[in-house]
């Protein structure tokens, strides 16, 4: 057996998925759904699992690396599409450096700088091809897109993409819940909304995608108080965690331990609870504080910092407390724990999205499947 391992249950996720398809599609109406790998580094057996749903539209990816991993997972058709009719979305806004992989290998690109969006018009028209966009519209989160507030910047960007031969804008796209943590509301939603629907009245256009946000959207969409004329949702975490990202709730239906993180214990030891000596920096540049419990017994586990998240990681044996780790060790108090465990010993760990995500990317962990 190889550790650390993630043991990535599939059928949880394929319940996951289909719980992230009844909420979005029969219960809020929206007509297409993305759903994003980034999470899982584009693993080829999810990507697969996710390919065999019908009722998903798009696989989604932030990395380009990823998204073309798609293609090695589920093999081309004859006219070099995604075999299954799943189409491509880019969601983050592309690099100038990148729009050749973008014209090529995505079929929905979202992005805001409309320099760039000229770049990528020239780029499509070298390829033969009318390349679909969203333009971002920030909606108070401050981090990409078109500032809400600024109409007449959005109405002057808009004209400058319809004059764009081989450029289709879709329609517009919004994130919240990342840099400013700023939580989809019905009212933030219903503005958005309201700009899609003055964007096509003032251009004489229709969009078909308005896509409201990821997993921090769910809440809303299962409450029944998403905004009529929202079309779209990119779901990362709902289906992954069975979470959404708002106020950490559970999706209903949903299971929440798709993903176990199982390290090996490489020292069992009784140690005092405090460190000995003066203390300055750990190996990350933070002072730790510690607190005296008097002598503990204490495991190592053979994984690390480098590896996954502590703070996203919980003990599936309830007595385990996570202490905390450097690099490539993670310390835990296993002092009051009814199991004897012992160098050799195997830990398990569910595991939250940031925790997943890192354990994902990792080289050094392994991937197995349930």
């Amino acid at each position: 057996m190889k550790y650390p391992r993630v043991i990535i249950d599939l059928k949880k996720l394929e319940n996951n998925i289909e719980q992230i398809v009844r909420v979005a599609k029969r219960e809020a109406g929206c007509t297409t759904l993305a759903l994003v790998t980034k999470g899982h580094c584009a693993d080829a057996e999810i990507v697969k699992l996710i390919a065999k749903n019908p009722d998903v539209d798009y696989l989604a990816d932030s990395r380009i690396e990823n998204i073309k991993k798609y293609y090695d997972a589920l093999g081309t058709s004859a006219s070099g599409k995604l075999n299954g009719g799943k189409k491509t979305m880019m969601l983050r806004i592309p690099m100038q450096s990148e729009l050749a992989d973008i014209v090529k290998y995505i079929d929905l690109c979202q992005i805001s700088e409309i320099e760039t969006i000229k770049l990528l018009n020239r780029e499509a028209a070298s390829a033969g091809k009318v390349q679909d966009i969203l333009l971002m519209i920030d909606m108070g989160d401050l981090r990409e897109g078109l500032i809400f507030t600024d109409r007449e910047r959005i109405h002057e960007v808009v004209s400058e993409i319809l004059k764009l031969a081989n450029i289709s804008l879709r329609g517009i796209s919004v994130n919240m819940n990342c840099y400013g943590a700023i939580i989809p509301k019905e009212d933030n939603l219903s503005e958005f909304v309201s700009i899609a629907r003055e964007t096509e009245e003032k251009h004489g256009i229709s969009l078909d995608v308005i896509s409201g946000g990821n997993s921090g959207t769910i809440y809303l969409a299962e409450a029944g108080k998403l905004p009529i004329g929202i079309t779209n949702l990119r779901i990362g975490e709902g289906y992954l965690q069975g979470t959404e990202s708002s106020y950490a709730g559970n999706v209903s239906g949903a299971d929440q331990d798709a993903f176990v993180l199982e390290a090996e214990i490489v020292e069992v030891q009784t140690k005092p609870s405090l460190p000995i000596g003066e203390s300055g920096l750990d190996a990350f540049g933070h002072a730790p504080y510690y607190e005296d419990k008097g002598d503990m017994k204490r495991a190592i586990i053979a994984v690390g910092k480098q590896d996954t998240e502590l703070d996203s990681m919980t003990p599936l044996d309830a007595k385990i407390g996570i202490m905390g780790g450097s690099s490539d060790h993670i310390i835990i108090d296993i002092t009051n724990c009814d199991k004897e465990y012992d160098v050799g010993d195997a830990v398990k760990f569910r595991l939250g999205y940031s925790g997943m995500l890192r354990a994902m990317t990792s080289e050094y962990v392994a991937k197995t499947y349930k």
